[in-house]
């Protein structure tokens, strides 16, 4: 399912055929959409639309094109339409200094009491900025605002950081398919997962393969499937990563509360095991946040070995399934045991992610108990000496770093694929790290901070 966070639905274009474009919505899937007004007039049409369809939702607000047309009735009107329950956002509304419709400063002033309005009845602003990202990024920081989105962005990285920074989402739409638009997609690929939305636009920007024509919601399965090339996931993982986002920012139905036992990413099933681990990386996303990749890893308990199984149903069905979630797996060295015995005996293939203390938790060399049933390990070395280890790692076990280091030793004559990761944190030395993994004659990944999935 997919949410269509921008569109126009009020609009002339889709006069004549307005119901068969929302039947083509639900029929692509889109679990909700939201239609922004553009001007005064417009405002009583997307909530029209909102209070007669069940999945469509309305943002009021005026454009800064139509910045102009503002007194100050009008804002007195949009208060009252804003506190209408269909209602989740209060725009559009930003700077657009390309085509300078309004005057930049009338542009400013509205823009203001956009922001003011959205604090004052606590709904995220949905933002217009064309050539004028920073006078927009200034404004909102000079009034506190930090809940919203960016939509449409045409921005560059450190304009997409800025935003980010003050807790601000970023929305793409179908520009991101358009051939020329390289940079744009260079942008794409930096944005945090827990930041990114998705949008049509409707009835403008229409993706590759209908520009040039009218836009419509059900299209944004097509900038969805260009985004998810282009952060090298699979496009079921943008359809839940954007629509657990939607949902989050715009207050949209229930958000997951249980935690999962399995969860795939591309074409890999993950087994979370546990929430127990016997490290607490100031790095670690656990303690961060309950979401990766859109699902939710907060384990109400540590599932059995026949809950497990019965979700994997079949191993064949992915490409490897790998033990790894919100905690050190092999703390449930057993379990794994028995679970990758299964998974090859029905022809699929096993790898372990592990900050590699397993025989310091087990107390004894476990690797030959892995042979035969373990086809890779990930191992956590995470720094270049005990030092670093313990300032970034705080390990709970006495001597970790040097039992992580034996652990890797010893993984090679056990499985066939041992692979050392490290995280670009700036105490750490990559190039000595990278030296331990040549001289341990084991592969070598480099994590980038804060991306995990």
């Amino acid at each position: 399912m997919l949410i269509d966070t921008h569109c126009h639905l009020d609009m002339k274009p889709f006069d004549n055929d307005r119901h068969s474009v929302i039947q083509r919505a639900i029929d692509a899937g889109i679990e909700a959409l939201i239609t922004v007004s553009y001007d005064y007039n417009s405002t009583a049409k997307v909530l029209k639309l909102s209070e007669n369809n069940s999945f469509i939702y309305a943002a009021i607000g005026i454009h800064p094109h139509e910045a102009k047309s503002v007194n100050s009735s009008t804002y007195t009107s949009l208060k009252k339409m804003c506190k209408n329950k269909h209602v989740l956002a209060v725009g559009e509304t930003g700077l657009d200094f390309h085509y300078d419709n309004s005057p930049r400063e009338t542009q400013k002033e509205v823009f203001k009491r956009h922001i003011e309005l959205s604090q004052e009845i606590d709904l995220p602003l949905i933002i217009h900025s064309r050539e004028a990202d920073n006078d927009t990024l200034r404004i909102l920081e000079s009034l506190g605002a930090d809940k919203g989105v960016f939509h449409c962005f045409s921005g560059n990285e450190d304009i997409a950081k800025a935003a980010i920074s003050m807790g601000f989402y970023i929305s793409f739409a179908g520009t991101v398919t358009f051939k020329k638009a390289v940079k744009q997609r260079e942008v794409v690929k930096t944005i945090p997962d827990d930041y990114l939305l998705i949008e049509t636009d409707a009835p403008y920007l229409s993706p590759v393969p209908f520009r040039g024509r009218r836009n419509e919601p059900s299209y944004i399965i097509h900038t969805a499937k260009l985004i998810a090339q282009t952060r090298d996931v699979s496009i079921e993982d943008i359809y839940r990563i954007t629509t657990l986002n939607a949902k989050k920012l715009f207050n949209i139905s229930q958000i997951p509360q249980n935690g999962k036992i399995t969860y795939k990413i591309r074409d890999s099933l993950y087994i979370n095991l546990t929430n127990r681990c016997t490290n607490e990386c100031i790095f670690c996303v656990r303690f961060q946040k309950d979401f990766v990749k859109g699902h939710n890893l907060r384990l109400s308990h540590e599932p059995t070995i026949k809950e497990i199984v019965k979700e994997i149903d079949n191993p064949l069905d992915y490409k490897e399934i790998v033990f790894c979630g919100y905690g050190e797996p092999l703390l449930r060295l057993d379990t794994i045991k028995e679970v990758s015995q299964w998974i090859k005996q029905n022809g699929g293939s096993v790898r372990i992610n592990t900050n590699g203390q397993g025989n310091i938790i087990n107390k004894r060399n476990i690797l030959p108990e892995l042979s035969g049933v373990v086809d890779s390990i990930s191992i956590s070395l995470d720094a270049h000496n005990e030092e670093t280890y313990n300032n970034i790692c705080h390990p709970a076990l006495n001597h970790a770093y040097t039992g992580v280091i034996d652990f890797i030793k010893l993984s090679t004559a056990h499985i066939p694929d041992v692979t050392v990761t490290v995280v670009d944190e700036s105490r750490v030395d990559i190039v000595e790290c990278k030296k331990i993994a040549k001289k341990l004659g084991v592969n070598f990944r480099l994590r980038k901070l804060d991306v995990v999935g």
